[in-house]
């Protein structure tokens, strides 16, 4: 019993530091309140979904910047998709650079969008990971 008790201190303590950190914010804990025992994978579904959006829309993004000629409102859409979907989940991190990333669109800045892919890229790797830990330590 005492390890379960253990396991349930740490996952929750896991939890507490990715909103300390900034990975997640309130959206998290309200997709969190939906799942029940009639909805038990509702959090991993809606995440998992994000990460296909999210893999989708950053090859886009990449293919955009490699373009001899940058569609700036074409990125700009691609981009206030990922914002949306990022602040759905609540991974305040990408949401918070996707905003950057908007306005170096809205100034046809391409150095600044390549500057804002990376960043997009770096902390979309970092939430994925962590969320998958979470995941797997929930079971």
């Amino acid at each position: 019993m005492d390890g379960i008790v253990e396991l349930q201190r740490q996952l929750i303590d896991y939890t507490a530091s990715l909103f300390h950190e900034g990975f997640l914010d309130e959206q998290f804990n309200q997709l969190q309140q939906l799942e029940d025992e009639n909805n038990p994978g509702f959090v991993v579904e809606v995440v998992t979904l994000f990460f296909e959006d999210a893999d989708r829309l950053l090859n886009e993004l990449t293919k955009a910047l490699g373009q001899p000629s940058v569609d700036f409102k074409s990125l700009d859409a691609h981009v206030h998709q990922l914002k949306g979907s990022s602040s759905s989940i609540g991974a305040h991190r990408i949401h918070r650079v996707c905003i950057s990333f908007r306005n170096s669109c809205e100034e046809q800045n391409v150095e600044g969008c390549l500057k804002n892919l990376q960043q997009v890229k770096h902390e979309y790797s970092l939430v994925k990971d962590r969320l998958e830990t979470l995941f797997r330590v929930r079971g």
